[in-house]
């Protein structure tokens, strides 16, 4: 199919599963019942997906506390006071700070393929973090008896893991989410930081094959969190011709929240690798206003004037609730606007006449 279209990753939980999260962590629920929650929660989000004629579904991340620290649920070798994400409306995420080694996952995302694939016959995506985020858990003091390159080896060895299994269970393609790019050039003006996360994630890259990087893509975004980003306010330019040396054969580009879209879509056309598939954000899931088919179809057409047909892709610009306590947007709002960008790609393709 010319033209693909495909979601970024999260989808708002269920009141019901919201709920029972709150429960839960408060004690009042019990594990099995989350559980239950959950697997009514991913069974709603595929038939949901079904019914917008996405030709490609994920869980909405359903069972995933959130996007970026899943390979921690079940750790125990960690302190809460790691690096603090601000965003931009004064709000915070904080990360986990490893105390002790060997680094391992205690969750592979290959868990939440396997629990969507029984829902559906439908392709389906996977979403894991890039192990540039993960790289931020190690502390500035260092953890005596296990220093950084130690860590640094064993987070390649479980990146790979994490998307090997994926690979190899049958997911159509899997997704590193690389939210930290942009705000690294926030952190470190230099481009030391973004590069070394760069080169990182390539270590990982560079561990599969030509046909299995084909299936493997990068998302990179300002993130999104409670209707708020963490670095748009950095210039995309800073960002692109860094992030396009990553060895992926896709990229997931954050656009139809930009503020100047074609001076991003010349920057892209100028940097892309030539043999890279470019899915470019026609859906803004912080704007709460819905999307019609024709504003997307717009953006594509726009797109389509920097980008070869062949090549282009479409996409949510983010995840619509990447933690699993964002209720900032409903489901019914997600679906929406995934319904538009389904059906507004494919009055692109008439329009094109692909």
């Amino acid at each position: 199919m010319l033209i693909p279209t495909e979601p970024i990753g999260s989808i708002p939980r269920s009141p019901e599963l919201v709920r029972g999260l709150s429960g839960f962590a408060s004690g009042q629920v019990s594990r099995a019942e989350v559980d239950a929650l959950t697997q009514q929660a991913i069974a709603d989000t595929v038939q949901r997906f079904e019914a917008t004629g996405s030709p490609v579904v994920t869980d909405g991340e359903q069972a995933k506390s959130s996007f970026a620290t899943y390979p921690l649920d079940g750790a125990t070798a960690l302190a809460g006071d790691g690096a603090v994400i601000p965003f931009a409306d004064g709000h915070t995420r904080q990360l986990p700070r490893l105390t002790g080694g060997p680094f391992r996952y205690a969750s592979f995302a290959e868990t939440y393929f396997r629990g969507v694939s029984q829902h559906t016959d439908l392709p389906v995506k996977q979403a894991v973090i890039a192990p540039s985020a993960l790289s931020l858990l190690y502390p500035a003091d260092g953890i005596a008896g296990y220093s950084r390159e130690e860590f640094i080896a064993d987070l390649v060895d479980q990146s790979e893991a994490d998307i090997r299994r994926c690979l190899d269970a049958g997911a159509d393609s899997v997704q590193l989410d690389f939210t930290e790019g942009r705000l690294s050039l926030k952190l470190d003006p230099s481009r030391g930081l973004l590069r070394s996360f760069v080169e990182l994630n390539n270590q990982v890259l560079d561990r599969f094959t030509d046909e299995e990087r084909a299936r493997i893509g990068v998302h990179t975004c300002p993130g999104g969190d409670q209707d708020s980003t963490h670095s748009l306010d950095i210039d995309y330019a800073e960002l692109l011709p860094d992030l396009f040396a990553l060895h992926a054969g896709r990229f997931y580009l954050q656009l139809a929240s930009e503020p100047d879209r074609e001076r991003v879509l010349r920057i892209i056309s100028e940097h892309a690798p030539a043999d890279a598939r470019l899915f470019v954000g026609v859906i803004d899931p912080i704007d709460p206003q819905v999307e019609t088919p024709e504003v997307v179809r717009d953006r594509v057409l726009e797109a389509a004037r920097f980008l070869p047909a062949d090549r282009l892709g479409t996409c949510d610009d983010c995840g619509f609730s990447p933690f699993a306590d964002d209720t900032s947007t409903s489901r019914d709002t997600a679906f929406a606007k995934i319904a538009a960008r389904v059906r507004g790609t494919a009055l692109a393709r008439e329009a094109l006449g692909v």
